[in-house]
């Protein structure tokens, strides 16, 4: 990760260093009927990469996130009785996502339409806030759902209403958190009238008067919103990993610390996939608009926006595989059993049980009585 952040840092300096046009990057030359933008602009707002490749990319999304993360919402709100903490922040990840995955439809619209926004300044506004806030609080919640694994390696008889009491104020501070963080998406346009193309785009173009205001919150969404909790979840894994190792005569704890390790990589991969690409080109794209330069990258950036949105259908799967609990729900649900019905499974599961080992007892009491 290191030597591909260092690639783009010396592709962003080679692109700095190009001549200058008079319509640089993305932004163009604005007027009062909006921007005309330049041929790079030009070239990707009308490519197949952007009107047939991601909206295809965004269908695949839809069908697999969709279903999934409301089986997920239903399965933690409704399906798990006792809410443990890891329970409470996947059940705050799997809404977050599902949020994000409604508006799906209007942005596969959007692109298919030619990135012709059709719907109005507001709605875009608001689809831009979604997908966001989802990226962010995805990452936050990943980050608390590492701590929370942490937790309960090192520190696993504490009490659970006060750690269930915590995970819920904790949940609630990282909504009003990101919420709060992308009020400014509201403040500025993003709907822009491309005169030269004679079409409305939703985000894909920003007016030069202000580029000040949206690089400096997207260079700080990207430093706190992604570094930050990084850095958490790399501690997080690395300790546990440590706690573990100390442990390794107890067979039990040998199988825990080779599910943690599945779901390091796991998380890892999923960061390294989704999230890590999407953010790094996020400050490089906005470096070089804040700085004027040619902005020849932003294809590969919007790309890896697209891209991020795949942890919409990665997340339900690591709830799948982190909690057993979760596995059965889904498993019942899909059978469409009710949860009366399980209930009265397991009793009658555990009656017979209890009724073959008393019947073995009373079998081995007969045998010894008659050979006596």
């Amino acid at each position: 990760m290191t030597s591909c952040l260092q690639l783009l840092l010396l592709l962003s300096c080679v692109h700095s260093c190009l001549p200058q046009k008079d319509l640089r990057g993305f932004m163009g030359t604005e007027t009062d009927q909006g921007v005309a933008v330049g041929p790079q602009a030009t070239k990707v707002l009308t490519s197949r990469l952007t009107t047939v490749f991601i909206p295809i990319l965004y269908i695949i999304v839809f069908v697999v996130a969709l279903p999934a993360n409301a089986m997920a919402v239903w399965v933690f709100l409704f399906r798990t009785k006792t809410k443990h903490p890891a329970s409470i922040y996947m059940a705050n990840l799997a809404l977050a996502d599902l949020l994000f995955v409604i508006w799906i439809p209007v942005k596969i619209a959007y692109h298919f339409n030619g990135n012709d926004w059709i719907y109005g300044e507001g709605l875009c506004k608001v689809l831009v806030a979604f997908f966001y806030g989802n990226m962010y609080c995805s990452i936050a919640f990943i980050a608390c759902i590492s701590v929370q694994r942490y937790w309960a390696v090192v520190d696993p008889l504490s009490r659970q209403e006060t750690k269930t009491c915590r995970a819920v104020c904790i949940s609630l501070a990282v909504w009003a958190a990101v919420w709060l963080l992308t009020v400014p998406l509201y403040l500025y346009e993003q709907e822009v009238f491309v005169t030269n193309l004679q079409i409305f785009t939703c985000h894909d173009v920003t007016r030069p008067s202000q580029k000040k205001m949206a690089a400096g919150y997207f260079l700080t969404m990207g430093t706190l919103g992604f570094l930050v909790p990084t850095l958490i979840c790399i501690v997080s894994y690395v300790l546990m990993l440590r706690a573990l190792r100390n442990s390794m005569a107890d067979a039990t704890i040998a199988k825990k610390r080779r599910k943690a390790v599945v779901l390091i990589i796991t998380v890892l991969v999923m960061f390294l996939i989704c999230f890590t690409p999407s953010n790094i080109m996020l400050m490089v794209h906005y470096g070089l608009l804040l700085d004027g330069a040619a902005n020849n990258l932003y294809g590969f950036y919007i790309t890896t926006l697209c891209v991020a949105s795949l942890n919409s259908c990665i997340d339900p799967f690591v709830y799948y595989y982190i909690s057993e609990d979760f596995r059965e729900h889904v498993k019942n649900t899909l059978r469409c059993r009710s949860e009366r019905t399980v209930e009265r499974m397991r009793v009658s599961f555990s009656a017979l049980k209890y009724s073959r080992k008393n019947t073995y007892t009373s079998n081995s009491g007969n045998t010894q009585s008659t050979d006596c």
